[in-house]
C-alpha cells in the first residue's frame, strides 16, 4: 500500500481553495464589509435608546452580523448572476468569477438562493422575525427592483440601489428593539443619501465602461457638469440628514462634533469635484469615492462611541 505524495494532492486542494475564493468573490465582500460597518454602531445606538445602556448582547451582535453578511452576500451574488453579460464588457468587473469561468451560472444561482434562504432562516431563529423579514425585503428589493428593473433603464439607478444599501441599518435596529423607531429611519436616510455622492464619482471614472456595457449611469447620459451638480445636492441633503439625527437620536457632543467636522470636509471635497466637473472633466473623481468611505466609517464610529461615552448637549 502506497501513500499519495503531497504533490499529488496539491492540484485538488488548490482547486478547492480557488473555488472557495470564487464563491467569496461572488458575494462582493468589500460591499459586505462596508454595509456591516454601519450595523454594529446602529445596534449600540438602538440599545441605548431602548434600554438606556451601551453594548447589546455579544451573541446578538454576532448573530446579526452573520445574518446580515449572508443577506448582503446573497444580493451581491444574485447581482453578479444577473449582470454576467455586462460584467465581461467592463474592465472593472471582468475578473468576476462568472466572467472568468471559475463558476458556472448554475453554481452561482444555487449559491445565491442558498445563502439568501440561510440568512432569513438564521435571523428568524437566532435574532427575530422582523429582522428576517427585513433581510428578505432587502434581497428582493436589490435583486428585483434595482438589478432587474432599474439598473439598465434609468440614470437614477444608484439612488434606488441606496435604498437597498440602507437596509442593514433597519436590520440592526430591529435586531435589538424588534421595532423601527424614528431614529432608525433617519439613520437609514443618512446611508441612503450617502450612496449617490459615493458611487457617482466611481461611475465618472469608469464612464466608458458603463457606456460600452449599455448601462445608463448618470455620467453616461449626462455631462460632468450635471453629475457634479447632483453630487452637490445629495451632499447637502446628506449633511442635513446627519444634523437631523442629533435631535432624532438624542445624540451627544461626540457624534455632533464629528458629524459637523466630517460633514464640512465632505462638502469641501464635493465642491472640489463640482468645480472641476463644472469646468470640464474632473481630474480625480476617485478621491471623493475613497473619501466617502472614510467619511462613513468615521461617522459610524462616532455613532457607536456617542452612547458609550455620552456627553449630552444640554
Amino acid at each position: 500500500m502506497t501513500n499519495k505524495m503531497p504533490s499529488e494532492r496539491t492540484p485538488l486542494s488548490r482547486g478547492s481553495f480557488g473555488k472557495l475564493k470564487a464563491y467569496v468573490a461572488l458575494t462582493k465582500p468589500r460591499v459586505i464589509e462596508l454595509l456591516l460597518i454601519s450595523t454594529v454602531p446602529t445596534m449600540i445606538l438602538a440599545n441605548h435608546e431602548r434600554f438606556g445602556k451601551g453594548l447589546p448582547d455579544i451573541w446578538l451582535i454576532l448573530a446579526t452580523l452573520i445574518g446580515g453578511a449572508l443577506s448582503a452576500g446573497s444580493a451581491g451574488a444574485f447581482n453578479c448572476y444577473i449582470d454576467a453579460d455586462i460584467d465581461k464588457l467592463m474592465g472593472r468587473t471582468k475578473g468576476r468569477p462568472l466572467v472568468t469561468g471559475e463558476l458556472t451560472k448554475r453554481e452561482a444561482l444555487i449559491f445565491s438562493y442558498t445563502i439568501g434562504v440561510a440568512s432569513i432562516a438564521w435571523l428568524w431563529v437566532f435574532v427575530n422575525f422582523l429582522s428576517a423579514m427585513l433581510s428578505l425585503f432587502a434581497i428582493l428589493f436589490y435583486v428585483v427592483i434595482y438589478s432587474l428593473l432599474l439598473k439598465r433603464r434609468t440614470p437614477q439607478n444608484i439612488v434606488w440601489g441606496g435604498a437597498a444599501g440602507s437596509m442593514p441599518i433597519l436590520i440592526g435596529w430591529a435586531a435589538v428593539t424588534n421595532e423601527l423607531s424614528a431614529s432608525a429611519w433617519v439613520l437609514a436616510l443618512v446611508l441612503f443619501l450617502w450612496t449617490p455622492p459615493h458611487y457617482w464619482p466611481l461611475s465618472m471614472r469608469y464612464r466608458e465602461d458603463y457606456a460600452t456595457a449599455g448601462v445608463p449611469m448618470l455620467p453616461v447620459v449626462r455631462g460632468s457638469r450635471s453629475v457634479s451638480v447632483q453630487i452637490i445636492l445629495y451632499s447637502w441633503a446628506l449633511f442635513v440628514s446627519t444634523l437631523i439625527m442629533i435631535p432624532a437620536g438624542h445624540m451627544g457632543w461626540i457624534y455632533t462634533s464629528v458629524a459637523v467636522i466630517t460633514g464640512v470636509w465632505f462638502m469641501f471635497e464635493s465642491y472640489v469635484l463640482f468645480n472641476e466637473g463644472y469646468r470640464g472633466e474632473p481630474k480625480n473623481p476617485m478621491r471623493l469615492f475613497h473619501g466617502s468611505i472614510t467619511y462613513l466609517t468615521v461617522l459610524f464610529i462616532a455613532i457607536a462611541l456617542d452612547p458609550l461615552i455620552y456627553l449630552p448637549l444640554w
